[in-house]
């Protein structure tokens, strides 16, 4: 039998673990915020939203589909801590003198409740598929073409992610026309970032992949979401395979 590949920590996973979870909360909370950027409409959160199908994509391409898993169960968790703690504050008693910033701050957090929940269930759409098929069109391709592999992953889970999440956050705060509008140009802003960031991301996982000595290939890979086991054999590692 062969010996996991990761028999030792990677040196650099966490910190895409990381990256991944604050972009994230960070996208959650600026997502309350419309803003008009060369004449398109969109939230705040979805111009920094993008860089977690960067992240999502570089641990798939690099460790697997497995670490990938278990860096969407963290940043669920994170989420949800974040929507309790939110919850707790919100209805503690509040110093009279800080009645009015109270206030505003509540109706700002109520408000965002609505959004992340709606950023959850998107969430929940929209990363394991764009893993999963990073996952499997490596395996299609036999690890070529990364950046239609990039591209195509993020062109096809944005959309749900953008037409799920925009339509639950934002559904009877603009005319149906608006809101149509409104998803078609958080999806088309996704994968814009996405195509101009593709220098970077490859130069980053072919970088990764040298630094860890590392390439996981998903082969034989059970692709249940519930699972958290991560063991891949030598045989995964095609670093090790063609060097």
């Amino acid at each position: 039998m062969n010996k996991p590949t990761y028999s030792q920590q990677p040196k650099a996973l966490w910190f895409l673990i990381v990256t991944y979870i604050s972009i994230i909360l960070l996208a959650n909370w600026f997502d309350i915020r419309l803003i008009r950027i060369f004449g398109l409409e969109t939230d705040a959160g979805t111009l920094i939203f993008p860089l977690t199908f960067l992240c999502s994509d570089l641990i798939t391409e690099v460790y697997g589909y497995k670490f990938a898993r278990q860096a969407i169960w963290t940043g669920f968790l994170f989420n949800l801590v974040f929507i309790i703690y939110g919850q707790i504050i919100v209805h503690l008693p509040s110093p009279s003198y800080a009645i009015v910033i109270n206030n505003n701050f509540d109706n700002l957090l109520g408000f965002n409740i609505r959004i992340i929940l709606a950023s959850t269930l998107s969430y929940f759409c929209a990363e394991p598929l764009n893993s999963y098929l990073m996952a499997k069109l490596k395996l299609k391709t036999n690890g070529k073409y990364i950046s239609v592999r990039f591209v195509l992953s993020t062109f096809i889970a944005s959309f749900f992610d953008s037409f799920i999440f925009g339509s639950l956050a934002f559904a009877g705060t603009m005319s149906n026309s608006n809101l149509m509008r409104f998803n078609v140009t958080m999806w088309l802003i996704k994968v814009a970032i996405e195509i101009i960031g593709l220098p970077v991301s490859i130069h980053l996982a072919k970088f990764l992949k040298k630094h860890e000595k590392l390439d996981i290939y998903d082969s034989g890979t059970k692709f249940n979401l519930f699972s958290l086991e991560a063991n891949y054999n030598n045989s995964n590692n095609h670093f090790l395979i063609n060097k």
